[in-house]
């Protein structure tokens, strides 16, 4: 064990976390012939074996379990160790990994991207489309835009402005339903939600409108699909206000308050010494707040 490779402790904690082999090598960036193989090296290695087969993948054995938070702890070490040297680079060079949400990703972040690559051309952008909360503690990415304020130490976090939300509908469908003139008059119409999530079921719940997965005949996860199917008449949704009057979508019920989203710039303490890092997290907090 003096010399084996940390790749094989990261292959171990992915499959861990994830369950198997295929999702492991989708989050990982590997293959999963790759994933299998470390694995197989990493058991040998330790003469033990480390996952049994399960329903749906592989479960960790009772010693995988017991190494799992020495894993972990070793994981942690070498994000402290990339975050130390990475502070340090005084060039705007190489690559700088960015995590937001997909509606931000696809809809917001490339045109602001494409003048910051124009600018510096020595600089490499990896773009993370996800809604999911990405570890910034654990390099996952350099910077993250969220919508909910990160609540870790270490972590420097600009709010950048709120995104604002209303009720739309294409006129494609308000020409073959009707605008509705009251919030009751919802109930005769298609609404959009989303499928596994009950976020938006919690949203208008704090709007004291108690409403039931059901209650939504179209429904979605993925946020792009869901703006997709808003714009081509699928039904009624909730959309970025900005978004909708750029698609020339129609607000519907303008006095119906809902929440705004914040927006916020995070970033690891360590990475705003680096040049090419502190550039990136400049230039998006002076130019997102407008666009927002």
């Amino acid at each position: 064990m003096q010399s084996f490779d940390w790749t094989l402790i990261q292959s171990f904690l992915a499959v861990a976390e994830h369950g198997s082999y295929s999702a492991a090598a989708r989050k990982s960036g590997r293959s999963q012939p790759t994933i299998g193989r470390h694995i197989d090296q990493l058991q040998t290695q330790l003469g033990a074996t480390l996952f049994q087969r399960a329903v749906k993948g592989y479960d960790l054995t009772p010693t995988g379990q017991a190494l799992l938070d020495h894993a972990r702890t070793m994981q942690q070490a070498a994000a402290e160790m990339s975050l130390i040297t990475e502070g340090r680079t005084a060039e705007v060079r190489g690559t700088v990994r960015i995590t937001a949400s997909e509606i931000v990703a696809t809809y917001i972040l490339p045109e602001f991207l494409a003048q910051l690559l124009a600018q510096e051309p020595e600089l490499q952008i990896e773009l993370v489309a996800t809604n999911s909360t990405e570890n910034l503690l654990l390099r996952v990415a350099d910077i993250a835009v969220r919508m909910v304020q990160p609540a870790q130490q270490d972590l420097i976090a600009r709010k950048i402005g709120e995104i604002r939300i209303g009720l739309y509908g294409a006129p494609s469908y308000l020409a073959r339903k009707g605008t509705p003139e009251q919030f009751e008059d919802i109930a005769n119409h298609v609404l959009l939600g989303y499928d596994r999530s009950d976020l938006m079921i919690r949203g208008m719940a704090a709007l004291g409108i108690p409403m039931q997965r059901e209650d939504f005949a179209f429904r979605v996860d993925d946020q792009v699909t869901y703006l997709e199917a808003l714009r081509a008449g699928v039904g009624l949704g909730a959309c970025q206000k900005r978004q909708a009057e750029q698609y020339g979508l129609v607000e519907l019920l303008p006095d119906l308050t809902i929440p705004s989203l914040p927006v916020w710039l995070t970033a690891h303490s360590a990475l705003r010494s680096s040049a090419k890092v502190r550039r990136v997290f400049d230039f998006l907090s002076e130019r997102l707040p407008a666009r927002l």
